[in-house]
């Protein structure tokens, strides 16, 4: 479920922690799942990074990316469970590999949790990191969206809008959760079609993936039913207490009181208020 707040609620929480620290070790976690993806392999992985300091941490759209010395990377995936920890993990069982450090300093070890397994870790350098980082292979991130990117990506698609916004080579961070939360307060059905948009209507759309963003990240992301998203100290978030149409099927919208409908768009579930998101096919 991560998603663009949710990730960078991640980074903001492990970087104060990491920055400076030299990597002692590189080790995959005992346990009985299936292995995660890891490119190159973990002992490559390992043999580049110990003994290399952490110089920064940041996101790049889902991705939690750890920069070491000599300009290597690990770039981490979370996708649908994945948790990058500094201590308590939801269950042990489900730690995939740590990075650890002897250096005294106040957390000895960096965690990545994974429930289902669907997680990456890769170690890249170069033109590898360049392309999984660019905007050839990402589009503009989510909160660096202009205007004239918001109307590009309309203008270019007769998708509906909802999924759309999920392109991660156009607008790279929202995933399924926000996407419905931002066009509910746009007042924009997720059937339009992208191109059939009003310029007042994609002005709508851009200044509310901001505030939608901007307030779930201020709020450490959304922890949902299941429970799996937890900050980087084991916390839960606290924006799934504003989601207004997300997994509220038949219950009633809070701005008009129509009952929330679900539908499926592109294999993925949306959820929106009929009665506020008017348009065709609504």
């Amino acid at each position: 479920m991560p998603e663009l707040p949710e990730v960078e609620t991640m980074v903001r929480g492990v970087r104060p922690h990491v920055i400076g620290r030299v990597i002692s070790a590189f080790e995959a976690c005992p346990n009985h799942c299936r292995p995660i993806m890891m490119q190159p392999a973990l002992r490559v992985q390992a043999r580049t990074a110990i003994g290399k300091r952490i110089v920064d941490v940041r996101r790049r759209a889902k991705r939690v990316v750890i920069d070491i010395e000599g300009g290597a990377a690990f770039v981490i995936e979370p996708r649908m469970t994945g948790l990058v920890l500094l201590s308590d993990p939801p269950d042990p069982g489900h730690l995939r590999v740590v990075w650890r450090f002897d250096d005294g300093g106040d957390y000895d070890a960096l965690w990545f949790w994974d429930r289902r397994g669907l997680g990456t870790v890769s170690l890249l350098e170069g033109d590898e990191l360049a392309r999984i980082l660019g905007n050839e292979f990402l589009g503009v991130d989510a909160l660096d969206m202009t205007e004239a990117d918001w109307i590009a990506l309309c203008r270019d698609t007769s998708r509906e809008i909802k999924v759309a916004l999920l392109d991660q080579k156009r607008v790279a961070g929202i995933g399924n959760l926000y996407a419905s939360e931002i066009l509910h307060k746009a007042g924009i059905s997720p059937r339009r079609k992208a191109h059939r948009l009003t310029r007042r209507e994609i002005q709508a759309i851009a200044t509310c993936s901001r505030e939608i963003l901007e307030s779930a990240i201020l709020h450490e992301g959304s922890t949902l039913s299941d429970g799996t998203y937890r900050n980087a100290l084991n916390k839960s978030g606290g924006y799934q207490n504003a989601h207004q149409v997300y997994a509220r099927e038949g219950e009633l919208c809070f701005r008009c009181a129509a009952p929330i409908r679900r539908i499926v768009q592109a294999q993925r579930a949306t959820f929106y208020c009929p009665g506020c998101q008017r348009g065709r096919g609504a």
